[in-house]
């Protein structure tokens, strides 16, 4: 919710007599007030004279707009008033039931309106998928364009698309050319407005174009059409007329305005928000101010409204800070079309024409139409503005949400299934994505591409099987087992064969398939043999993920990197370092101690076999928290003879911590306790160690061997960079950074 009726102080302090609310509306809402009155009055001209309704109907549509919606509404910034999304669907309206009715089927849009915002499906609203919204704005831009050439060129709009595109050539035969003038003018300034200097771009466009149009079309030579407002802004108030026509296409057309009115409504709040960061919109509260404002607009016999996101954003720019701006805004319409109504009459209508054809030109973006080919949307684009602009807004909306919903159907439900022969006359088959009945003929075809005999593994990478397809495969295997073939399955997706008779078909979620990969076993009361059950989790499971990574190293026993860590089972160096086979040649002992040349014949052979044999890059050192033997160090508990003697090796390391050694510290101010401070401290004189050792200084001088030292925090998963006088972190993009704390 909006956050503009929070209570403020009663007092400023350098205007003790004056309320800081008023403060703030003066010297931030009054400016932005008038910067958007002068945006949305040619805008509401405009969008009646195209709609076909009275132009004092866009003046009224304005005015409930700003007041009402601006007080009911959910948003603070946002602007409502009548928006040219709207104008053909009130055309075809006005055309088929005539004004008044109109106004009638306003009321009934609002109320519906009111209803979606008690209902509380506001953000339901927003799942309409973007590329229909996008093609149904650039359908009623295409419209509106079309409509108002005809005008430009000193003619009449005409309600069909198709018509206008018949009647252009004979239109362009009779072509008034004061009209023509003026329009064009119109159209060249909007455009030129956009490259002039900030300082002069303040002053609205379109209240320029318009201006100085009028200014042009009493100047010409030549008749010039004009707008006629007949009687004042309160002679055009009058009640609605109910509808004579059939009740399904009047509902239709409440339904169609409430429906787009809303979705604009609730896309401009969005916009609105990422303009200003910790203001949310009460979208449900905004869909009840909304409703609310159309009701009153068509009792008063004005246009139907929604929030319009180039004022709204032309509000939040101009420095608006609470809904006030809006009121106010709404308050200048009406003060202006109630005193200088004469005014009115002299804009000519071809300025309004010019300045709507291009606002119907800018709403077909070419963003749009780039990210709708990008993302394979672009049929579902293109058949919904051919549908918005040869048969209605209403259908166009069904169509796209149609085709949308179809596209979507079919990439979540796609299967990619393929049978290829393998080395040594073994096959593959492979069946990745939404395995269902819908694959049944596609799966038969690339099954019976197998050759009889052969041996066939079948790689599942499924995250949804239903008993249709589960049923076809393994009635496959078990004919050509029969015969004497085999088939091996192996299930790397989320969705098991298991479990695919035991109920209801599932989708599988990734997360699962990843746990299992990297999840501990659990002990159970059940007896099993542990290692049995994981090697035939493995076999079915990633075991031919590895063969061909496993292939090109049979002969190659060489790795990449010296890596000694803890015995401990809670240190996985493949998963902590993302390695696999033949990266880490791993040495494992109690509490990861690197002997002096000569102590210790173990770590001494796989240290040198690593360097000389393997020709390995870098050696590396790893600890980590909560680490047993520093614990019993750091507390020089009495291990007896055997692990005591091998304790012996890190008491240097607990010499140094208690002398105060730099790593400790560092670790100490990452909020480290003592222990882990103590197992930091150790790898840090590993390192000495390595450096000091014969075979890793020749490596060093002659190849470039790296030696590192790591700490993994158990807690937190995370790995630590660990020197001989520091720590750091490492982060996403594999950068050091400085420790935090923990």
């Amino acid at each position: 919710m909006s956050t503009d009726t929070d209570p403020a102080p009663r007092t400023s302090p350098r205007h003790p007599l004056i309320p800081q609310r008023l403060v703030r509306i003066g010297r931030h809402d009054l400016p932005a007030s008038v910067v958007v009155f002068l945006v949305a009055l040619p805008l509401s001209l405009g969008v009646a004279v195209a709609s076909g309704a009275p132009v004092a109907a866009g003046l009224i549509a304005a005015v409930v707009g700003g007041v009402v919606a601006g007080l009911l509404g959910g948003s603070a910034v946002q602007v409502s008033g009548p928006t040219a999304s709207l104008t053909v669907i009130v055309a075809e309206s006005v055309h088929h039931f005539g004004w008044a009715a109109t106004c009638f089927i306003t009321v009934g849009a609002g109320l519906l309106q009111i209803l979606f915002g008690l209902s509380r499906i506001a953000r339901g609203a927003l799942a309409i998928a973007p590329v229909v919204v996008h093609g149904l704005l650039a359908g009623i831009g295409v419209i509106i364009a079309l409509q108002q050439v005809h005008v430009l060129l000193g003619g009449t709009s005409l309600s069909s698309s198709f018509d206008s595109i018949i009647q252009l050539p004979h239109q362009l035969m009779s072509v008034h050319r004061g009209d023509l003038c003026i329009g064009l003018v119109v159209i060249v300034l909007l455009i030129v407005w956009k490259y002039v200097p900030r300082q002069v771009r303040m002053v609205p466009g379109p209240l320029v174009a318009v201006v100085v149009a009028t200014l042009l079309s009493l100047a010409l030579p030549t008749h010039v059409e004009r707008l006629v407002l007949n009687g004042s802004l309160l002679d055009a108030i009058g009640l609605p007329a109910i509808p004579s026509g059939t009740w399904t296409s009047i509902a239709l057309t409440m339904v169609t305005i409430a429906l787009i009115a809303s979705v604009e409504t609730l896309l401009s709040a969005v916009a609105v928000d990422k303009l200003r960061p910790g203001s949310t919109t009460n979208l449900d509260r905004e869909l009840i101010g909304q409703g609310s404002a159309n009701v009153v607009s068509g009792l008063l016999g004005g246009l139907p409204i929604a929030a319009v996101i180039v004022r709204s954003i032309t509000n939040a720019h101009a420095g608006a800070q609470t809904r006030a701006a809006t009121v106010l805004h709404g308050v200048w319409i009406l003060l202006f079309a109630v005193a200088l109504a004469g005014l009115v009459q002299q804009i000519p209508k071809a300025a309004l024409a010019g300045l709507l054809i291009l606002i119907g030109v800018q709403l077909v973006k070419l963003a749009h139409i780039r990210l709708a080919r990008r993302t394979g949307n672009l049929y579902v684009y293109v058949a919904t503005v051919l549908s918005v602009v040869f048969l209605n807004l209403l259908a166009g909306m069904v169509i796209g949400l149609v085709l949308a919903f179809a596209l979507l159907l079919w990439r979540v439900v796609r299967v990619t299934i393929a049978a290829e022969p393998r080395a040594g006359g073994r096959w593959l088959v492979t069946i990745d994505g939404t395995c269902t009945f819908l694959a049944l003929p596609k799966l038969t075809a690339e099954l019976a591409k197998v050759p009889d005999g052969a041996d066939v593994t079948v790689e599942m990478t499924v995250d949804f099987l239903d008993h249709a397809a589960y049923e076809r495969i393994t009635e496959w295997a078990a004919q050509r087992e029969s015969k004497g073939g085999t088939v091996e399955f192996v299930e790397i997706g989320s969705a098991r064969m298991a479990t695919a008779t035991a109920g209801p078909p599932e989708r599988g979620q990734s997360r699962k398939v990843i746990d299992q990969a990297i999840s501990p076993w659990r002990r159970t009361g059940i007896r099993e043999d542990p290692i049995a059950a994981g090697i035939a989790a493995y076999h079915r499971g990633h075991a031919h993920l590895m063969r061909p990574h496993l292939a090109g190293l049979r002969h190659r026993p060489d790795a990449d990197s010296f890596f000694l860590t803890c015995a401990d089972a809670r240190i996985v160096p493949n998963v902590i370092t993302n390695s696999g086979p033949g990266d880490l040649f791993t040495v494992r002992n109690v509490g990861n101690l690197v002997p002096t040349a000569g102590s210790d014949v173990s770590v001494e052979a796989a240290l040198i076999y690593a360097l000389e044999k393997l020709d390995v890059r870098a050696v590396v050192v790893c600890g980590h928290s909560g680490c047993g033997a520093m614990e019993a160090l750091y507390r020089e508990v009495r291990t007896g003879p055997g692990l005591g003697d091998w304790l012996a090796y890190a008491r240097p390391s607990l010499d140094r911590f208690r002398l105060g050694h730099p790593v400790a510290e560092a670790a100490a101010l990452a909020g480290f306790g003592e222990v882990d401070q103590l197992g930091m401290v150790n790898v840090a004189l590993q390192l000495e160690t390595l450096h000091a050792h014969p075979a890793v200084r020749q490596g060093i001088e002659e190849r470039g061997v790296a030696v590192s030292g790591l700490f993994f925090d158990i807690a937190t998963a995370r790995v630590i960079e660990v020197t001989v006088d520091g720590i750091a972190e490492f982060d996403d993009e594999g950068r050091r950074v400085a420790a935090e704390p923990v």
